[in-house]
C-alpha cells in the first residue's frame, strides 16, 4: 500500500497522545522513589521496588504488540483501542498511587501504572511505521519525541508549581505531600484526555486484504507462544546491534529514575531523607527535628524533580532541530545517536561536581540523549524489519529496554556502584559510563539503510 505523507498537525495529532502517556512516565520516573522514601524505604532497596516496572513492560509490550497486529475494527482502527484502555486505567492509578498508605501498596500500584502505561505506549511506536511513508519515519518519531518532551518537562514540575501556589510539602511521617497528590491527580487528567484527542483525531489504513487478514489471524490463534519465539530467533542482526545500544541506555536511565532522587538530595542539595529509627519519636524534640529534616527533603525533592524536567526541555528542543532538518534533508542516524548518548554520558558524570545552581547543565546534556533514545533506534528498527509485524517486532525490541532494567534492579546497579564506594552519587557516574559505553556501540550499525535514507523522495 502506498502511503500519503502527511503534513506536520497530521502526525502531531497522532502522536499527541504521548503527551498524557508521557505524564505518567515523568511523574513515575521522578517522585516514585520521593514516595517510597517517605513511605520509610532505604535506599539500598529502592531499585528491587522498582521492579514492577520492567517486568510488566516485559510481559505486556510483546503480547500487547502481537494483538495490536491481530486487532481490526472498522470503527476504532488497529492501535487506538489499546491507547483507551491503557489510557483509562493508568489515569485511575495515576490518581491512587500518592495516596498510599504503606510501602507494599505503594509498589503494587506501580506494577498496575507501569502495565497500563505500556498497554497505551507500545501500539504508538507502531502507530508512526504503520500510518508513514519510509520518507517521513524519522521525521515522525522525532515528532513523538518532541511532544514526549514537552510532557516530561511540564509534568517534572508539576509537584514543585502546585507547591509554589500554595499547596503544601509538609506531611505527618509516612504520608505522602499534599502537593505530590495533586501533581499526580493532574496527571490522570492529562493523560486521559491526550489519548482521547489522538483517537478522535486520527484515523488508521485498514489491512490490504481483508480477507487474507482475517484467515491469517484465524491459522495463529494458537500460535502466540510459538510465533513470539519465533519472531526473536528470526531477529535481524540490525535488531540485535540495536538491543546492545539500548541495554547499556536503558541502563543508565533506569538507574536516574530509580536513584537520582536519593543521590541528588544527599549529594547535591545535603538534605538526604531521614531514617525514622534514627529518631526517638516520643521525644517532642526529636519530633520536630525529624520534621524538620523531611520538610527539607520533600522541598528539594520538588527542586530534583524541576531538574529532571530540564531533560525533557533539552529532549523537546533537541527534538524541535531534528523535525526542523529531516523534514527536508536526510540525516545519519547512527552518528546523531553515537553523540548524542557520549553527551548524555557527561551529562551524568558531571553530577559529581554539581551544585544546586548548576546541576541543569547535567540534565541538558542528558536530554539530548533521551530526545535520541526515542527516536532514533525506532527510525533505524522500522528500516530493518517486515511492516506486518511492526507490532511484535516493536513489542521485542522492547524487550532490549526491560531486561537491562531489570538487572538493574535486582542488584546490577547496587553491585556495579558499590564498587565506586558507597556514596549514593555513585550510580550517577554508572549511569554515565553505561551511557557512553552505549554510544560507542553505535559503530556496530552496517546497515546502510538502518543507518540513513533519503527523506526528500
Amino acid at each position: 500500500m502506498k502511503k500519503q505523507k502527511l503534513s506536520f498537525w497530521e502526525i502531531w495529532n497522532m502522536s499527541f497522545g504521548f503527551l498524557g502517556i508521557q505524564f505518567g512516565f515523568a511523574l513515575q520516573g521522578g517522585f516514585m522513589s520521593r514516595i517510597f522514601q517517605t513511605l520509610g524505604a532505604e535506599k539500598d532497596a529502592i531499585p528491587l521496588l522498582w521492579i514492577a516496572a520492567p517486568l510488566t513492560g516485559l510481559l505486556v509490550q510483546p503480547i500487547i504488540g502481537y494483538l495490536s497486529d491481530r486487532t481490526w475494527s472498522p470503527k476504532w482502527g488497529r492501535r487506538r483501542p489499546y491507547f483507551l484502555i491503557g489510557a483509562i486505567l493508568s489515569s485511575i492509578a495515576l490518581f491512587l498511587v500518592p495516596h498510599s498508605p504503606a510501602l507494599w501498596i505503594a509498589a503494587g500500584f506501580l506494577w498496575i501504572l507501569d502495565a497500563s502505561i505500556n498497554v497505551s505506549m507500545e501500539p504508538f511506536r507502531a502507530l508512526v511505521a504503520d500510518k508513514l511513508p519510509e520518507s517521513q519515519r524519522s521525521y515522525g518519531f522525532v515528532i513523538q519525541t518532541l511532544i514526549i518532551g514537552i510532557g516530561t518537562w511540564i509534568a517534572s514540575n508539576l509537584p514543585w508549581l502546585v507547591s509554589k501556589l500554595g499547596v503544601s510539602d509538609s506531611a505527618v511521617q509516612g504520608v505522602i505531600p499534599m502537593s505530590v497528590k495533586v501533581a499526580f491527580a493532574i496527571g490522570a487528567f492529562v493523560f486521559l484526555v491526550s489519548i482521547l484527542y489522538t483517537v478522535f483525531t486520527t484515523s488508521e489504513y485498514p489491512p490490504e486484504d481483508l480477507e487474507e487478514f482475517e484467515r491469517e489471524k484465524r491459522e495463529s490463534k494458537n500460535t502466540f507462544i510459538s510465533d513470539i519465539l519465533g519472531n526473536i530467533g528470526s531477529m535481524p542482526n540490525t535488531m540485535i546491534k540495536l538491543g546492545v545500544i539500548q541495554f547499556f541506555s536503558w541502563f543508565a536511565f533506569f538507574t536516574m529514575w530509580s536513584l537520582a532522587n536519593p543521590a541528588l538530595t544527599e549529594h547535591v542539595f545535603n538534605t538526604p531523607a531521614p531514617i525514622e529509627s534514627s529518631y526517638n519519636m516520643s521525644d517532642a524534640n526529636d519530633v520536630l527535628l525529624f520534621d524538620t529534616a523531611n520538610t527539607a527533603f520533600q522541598k528539594s525533592s520538588n527542586l530534583v524533580g524541576s531538574a529532571m524536567g530540564i531533560y525533557g526541555l533539552s529532549s523537546m528542543a533537541f527534538a524541535l532541530i531534528l523535525a526542523f532538518y529531516t523534514s527536508k534533508k536526510r540525516i545519519n542516524r547512527k552518528y546523531v545517536h553515537l553523540g548524542s548518548l557520549i553527551l548524555g554520558g557527561i551529562g551524568f558524570l558531571a553530577m559529581y561536581y554539581a551544585s544546586p545552581e548548576n546541576l541543569k547543565y547535567c540534565f541538558i546534556l542528558i536530554g539530548i540523549a533521551w530526545g535520541s533514545i526515542l527516536s532514533m533506534p525506532y527510525a533505524m528498527l522500522s528500516s530493518s524489519v517486515d511492516p506486518k509485524k511492526m507490532g511484535v517486532i516493536m513489542g521485542i525490541f522492547n524487550m532490549f529496554i526491560v531486561i537491562p532494567q531489570i538487572i538493574a534492579a535486582l542488584g546490577g546497579i547496587n553491585f556495579v556502584s558499590g564498587l565506586l564506594g558507597d556514596q549514593a552519587i555513585n550510580a550517577m557516574t554508572v549511569a554515565g559510563i553505561s551511557l557512553i559505553i552505549a554510544g560507542l556501540c553505535n559503530l556496530l550499525i552496517t546497515n546502510k539503510n538502518a543507518i540513513t535514507y533519503q527523506l526528500n523522495e
